[in-house]
């Protein structure tokens, strides 16, 4: 007989896959290699010591399950919850504010103003159904009292100065968002009772990447750092999260429950970031001109936008359920999806019928680490997190959204449709069991 061990953060909710010899051949049960049905189940009408009523007997469902399936995301849990994303007019924020309204979440929105032209928000008509408020997270009285009005049960911050090189030009503006920003959400977090769970997420670039240290992926107890005031800011954070958890949120069972989530080098349609790889490629491929490319040896763990997102409503969802999962989290792609620059480059060339040509930039660039990597193990093990579409995927979305966008499509609809498409591929992860 088989033990089920799907790990200790794992909800009660999920698919058995079992095999069960064909009822109408009288060999299939002396011959291992006779023709076997596969059947799924429910674990929450029958994994728990009963079999369906349409399965076979119970003995032999028992000893043929071969299989655990289960959701990355619980569309059950974010149904009308209620739900505060800062940043939710960025790029990473308008992907997740669509996929928590398809999901059935009260969402408020807390932003100053849209960061882009174009920009994803106004293309998707990201605000539609979203409670929305103007605001600076720099801002210490507006944030409270936006937190007052909406009494969100989650909060999600990702309100950020997101660029190295703006930080370079503008440091202390850097700093104020990023790190000043986050202790006025955490201080709003303490004064706003509804509050239950709060995700912060930071930055793979807030880990002290010295250039003598060994080309390794991350782990989350690694040293903070950062060698330019956007990652240092980031390392700052993560400094500001730990402290305030430690100070205020250790009682998990009375107080909200604070986590925070890592991840870089995020791509998807509708980035129209400034000096980011493929919002630049894209624009070149738009306006018939080559791009200057920066540091094209340069190793990066390259991942679509709904992979990390995946990672912050799962580990919303496991914070809610468990204070012991407080803490830090890296959500990165697999290690063959940390890839070069140049490869990067030369790939979307190609998805772009070639009509896309990138050219090396010689001019002086502020330092940028060489290699960059996560190491996603803890999210894996204790979350059942792990990224749903490949790089090769990645790509090929992202080319056919800017596509659509092209040829004058509807945005939202087809920004629904990838994150459809998305929780199809990854709605039931199927893992195999020992034989």
């Amino acid at each position: 007989m088989h033990v089920l061990r799907v790990g200790r953060a794992r909800p009660d909710f999920g698919r058995l896959v079992y095999e069960s010899a064909d009822p109408h051949d009288g060999d299939a049960r002396s011959d291992p290699g006779a023709p076997r049905r596969r059947h799924v189940i429910d674990t929450s009408t029958s994994a728990l010591g009963r079999a369906p009523p349409s399965a076979p007997s119970r003995k032999c469902w028992r000893n043929r399950i071969v299989a655990v399936m289960w959701p990355i995301v619980d569309p059950d849990f974010w149904l009308g919850r209620s739900v505060l994303l800062t940043g939710h007019t960025g790029f990473k924020g308008a992907w997740l504010t669509l996929w928590l309204r398809s999901l059935g979440a009260k969402v408020s929105g807390l932003a100053n103003g849209v960061p882009t032209v174009p920009s994803l928000y106004e293309l998707g008509r990201v605000g539609d159904g979203v409670r929305e408020f103007r605001v600076d997270v720099r801002d210490h009285a507006a944030v409270l009292a936006a937190f007052a009005t909406s009494a969100p049960e989650i909060v999600l911050h990702l309100a950020a100065q997101p660029f190295v090189r703006r930080s370079m030009a503008d440091p202390r503006g850097t700093y104020e968002t990023n790190v000043m920003g986050t202790v006025n959400v955490l201080e709003a977090v303490r004064a706003t009772p509804s509050v239950r769970v709060v995700v912060t997420v930071t930055s793979d670039k807030c880990y002290d990447n010295a250039p003598s240290r060994a080309r390794t992926p991350f782990v989350e107890g690694d040293p903070m750092g950062g060698h330019d005031p956007y990652s240092s800011s980031k390392g700052c954070t993560e400094l500001v999260i730990d402290a305030y958890r430690r100070s205020f949120f250790a009682n998990g069972a009375e107080t909200p429950r604070v986590g925070s989530a890592r991840a870089g080098n995020v791509i998807g349609g509708g980035d129209w970031g400034e000096d980011r790889l493929i919002p630049d490629l894209v624009r070149g491929a738009i306006d018939r001109r080559p791009i200057r490319v920066r540091n094209p040896d340069a190793v990066r763990p390259w991942q679509h936008v709904l992979n990390p997102l995946s990672g912050y409503l799962r580990l919303a969802e496991v914070l809610h359920a468990r204070a012991e999962n407080q803490g830090a989290w890296n959500f990165g792609p697999v290690p063959d999806d940390a890839r070069t620059v140049r490869w990067m480059a030369d790939r979307m060339t190609e998805l772009w019928d070639g009509k896309l040509r990138w050219q090396l930039d010689l001019r002086p660039h502020p330092r940028e680490a060489h290699f960059l990597a996560l190491d996603s193990t803890k999210a894996r093990e204790h979350l059942g997190w792990a990224p749903t579409w490949n790089l090769d995927d990645a790509l090929n979305e992202i080319v056919s959204w800017y596509r659509a966008l092209r040829d004058g499509e509807d945005m939202r609809a087809v920004t629904l449709g990838q994150i459809g498409a998305f929780t199809a591929a990854g709605a039931f992860r199927e893992t195999a069991l020992g034989q």
